[in-house]
Protein backbone atom coordinates (compact mmCIF):
# COMPACT_ATOMS: atom_id res chain seq x y z
CA UNK A 1 0.00 0.00 0.00
CA UNK A 2 1.69 3.19 -1.17
CA UNK A 3 0.87 6.88 -0.81
CA UNK A 4 2.97 10.03 -0.67
CA UNK A 5 4.14 10.27 2.94
CA UNK A 6 3.01 6.97 4.49
CA UNK A 7 1.16 8.65 7.34
CA UNK A 8 -2.46 9.05 6.14
CA UNK A 9 -3.78 6.85 3.33
CA UNK A 10 -1.34 3.96 3.10
CA UNK A 11 -1.27 3.17 6.84
CA UNK A 12 -5.07 3.14 6.72
CA UNK A 13 -4.90 0.76 3.77
CA UNK A 14 -2.36 -1.45 5.55
CA UNK A 15 -4.47 -1.60 8.70
CA UNK A 16 -7.71 -2.24 6.85
CA UNK A 17 -6.19 -4.96 4.66
CA UNK A 18 -4.54 -6.65 7.64
CA UNK A 19 -7.88 -6.61 9.45
CA UNK A 20 -9.77 -8.09 6.49
CA UNK A 21 -7.07 -10.70 5.82
CA UNK A 22 -7.13 -11.78 9.48
CA UNK A 23 -10.92 -12.12 9.39
CA UNK A 24 -10.62 -14.42 6.35
CA UNK A 25 -7.58 -16.30 7.71
CA UNK A 26 -5.48 -15.22 4.73
CA UNK A 27 -1.75 -15.66 5.18
CA UNK A 28 -0.77 -12.40 3.49
CA UNK A 29 2.18 -10.12 4.16
CA UNK A 30 0.83 -6.58 4.10
CA UNK A 31 2.87 -3.42 4.47
CA UNK A 32 2.77 0.23 3.50
CA UNK A 33 5.23 2.84 2.34
CA UNK A 34 5.45 6.36 0.98
CA UNK A 35 7.09 7.58 -2.18
CA UNK A 36 8.59 10.46 -0.18
CA UNK A 37 10.98 10.28 2.75
CA UNK A 38 9.62 13.10 4.94
CA UNK A 39 7.90 10.84 7.47
CA UNK A 40 10.24 7.83 7.70
CA UNK A 41 9.97 6.49 11.24
CA UNK A 42 6.93 8.62 12.10
CA UNK A 43 3.64 7.18 13.37
CA UNK A 44 0.49 7.59 11.27
CA UNK A 45 -1.31 10.92 11.37
CA UNK A 46 -3.47 11.13 14.50
CA UNK A 47 -6.56 11.64 12.33
CA UNK A 48 -5.90 8.35 10.52
CA UNK A 49 -5.34 6.59 13.83
CA UNK A 50 -8.59 8.03 15.15
CA UNK A 51 -10.78 7.03 12.20
CA UNK A 52 -9.26 3.53 12.06
CA UNK A 53 -9.85 3.07 15.80
CA UNK A 54 -13.49 4.15 15.31
CA UNK A 55 -13.89 1.06 13.09
CA UNK A 56 -11.99 -1.29 15.40
CA UNK A 57 -8.60 -1.15 13.66
CA UNK A 58 -5.42 -0.11 15.50
CA UNK A 59 -2.74 1.41 13.26
CA UNK A 60 -0.99 3.37 16.03
CA UNK A 61 2.03 1.05 16.05
CA UNK A 62 2.83 1.48 12.35
CA UNK A 63 5.80 3.61 11.32
CA UNK A 64 6.44 5.42 8.08
CA UNK A 65 8.94 4.11 5.58
CA UNK A 66 9.90 4.95 2.03
CA UNK A 67 9.11 2.66 -0.90
CA UNK A 68 12.23 0.82 -2.09
CA UNK A 69 13.05 -1.05 -5.27
CA UNK A 70 13.38 -4.21 -3.15
CA UNK A 71 9.64 -3.96 -2.42
CA UNK A 72 9.11 -5.36 -5.92
CA UNK A 73 10.89 -8.52 -4.72
CA UNK A 74 9.06 -8.70 -1.39
CA UNK A 75 5.47 -8.24 -2.63
CA UNK A 76 3.29 -9.82 -5.31
CA UNK A 77 1.07 -6.76 -5.64
CA UNK A 78 1.67 -3.08 -5.00
CA UNK A 79 -1.40 -0.90 -4.58
CA UNK A 80 -1.01 2.86 -4.90
CA UNK A 81 -3.41 5.59 -3.85
CA UNK A 82 -3.25 7.93 -6.85
CA UNK A 83 -1.69 8.48 -10.27
CA UNK A 84 1.25 10.51 -8.93
CA UNK A 85 2.22 7.64 -6.63
CA UNK A 86 1.64 5.21 -9.48
CA UNK A 87 4.13 7.08 -11.68
CA UNK A 88 6.64 7.43 -8.82
CA UNK A 89 6.54 3.71 -8.06
CA UNK A 90 6.83 2.79 -11.75
CA UNK A 91 9.98 4.93 -11.99
CA UNK A 92 11.61 2.52 -9.54
CA UNK A 93 10.55 -0.57 -11.51
CA UNK A 94 13.44 -2.49 -13.03
CA UNK A 95 11.51 -4.86 -15.27
CA UNK A 96 8.12 -5.44 -16.85
CA UNK A 97 7.47 -7.96 -14.07
CA UNK A 98 7.96 -5.16 -11.51
CA UNK A 99 5.65 -2.84 -13.45
CA UNK A 100 2.95 -5.49 -13.70
CA UNK A 101 2.65 -5.61 -9.90
CA UNK A 102 1.62 -1.96 -9.59
CA UNK A 103 -2.00 -0.85 -9.72
CA UNK A 104 -4.31 1.72 -8.20
CA UNK A 105 -6.15 0.55 -5.10
CA UNK A 106 -9.50 1.68 -6.48
CA UNK A 107 -11.12 0.67 -9.75
CA UNK A 108 -11.44 2.80 -12.89
CA UNK A 109 -8.30 4.82 -12.21
CA UNK A 110 -10.08 6.50 -9.29
CA UNK A 111 -7.61 8.13 -6.89
CA UNK A 112 -7.90 7.97 -3.13
CA UNK A 113 -7.90 11.67 -2.19
CA UNK A 114 -5.19 12.86 0.18
CA UNK A 115 -6.99 13.95 3.38
CA UNK A 116 -3.94 15.76 4.81
CA UNK A 117 -5.37 19.29 4.38
CA UNK A 118 -9.01 18.53 5.21
CA UNK A 119 -10.01 16.84 8.46
CA UNK A 120 -13.45 16.08 7.01
CA UNK A 121 -11.90 13.78 4.38
CA UNK A 122 -10.49 11.17 6.76
CA UNK A 123 -13.71 9.20 7.22
CA UNK A 124 -14.70 9.24 3.51
CA UNK A 125 -11.13 8.20 2.64
CA UNK A 126 -11.33 5.36 5.17
CA UNK A 127 -14.53 4.14 3.50
CA UNK A 128 -13.03 4.36 -0.01
CA UNK A 129 -10.01 2.37 1.11
CA UNK A 130 -12.21 -0.16 2.89
CA UNK A 131 -14.23 -0.69 -0.29
CA UNK A 132 -11.06 -1.13 -2.35
CA UNK A 133 -9.62 -3.62 0.12
CA UNK A 134 -12.88 -5.57 0.33
CA UNK A 135 -12.91 -5.81 -3.48
CA UNK A 136 -9.35 -7.20 -3.46
CA UNK A 137 -10.17 -9.79 -0.78
CA UNK A 138 -13.35 -10.79 -2.63
CA UNK A 139 -11.35 -11.24 -5.84
CA UNK A 140 -9.26 -13.95 -4.15
CA UNK A 141 -12.30 -16.19 -4.07
CA UNK A 142 -11.57 -16.83 -0.41
CA UNK A 143 -13.89 -14.19 0.98
CA UNK A 144 -16.82 -16.49 1.71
Amino acid sequence: MVCLGNICRSPLAEGIMRHLAAEKHLDWTIDSAGTGSWHVGDPPDARSVRVARKYGIDISGLRGRQFQTTDFDAFDRIFVMDLDNYRDVLRKARTEADRSKVQLLLERQQPVPDPWYDDALFEPVFKLILNGCERIVAATGLSK
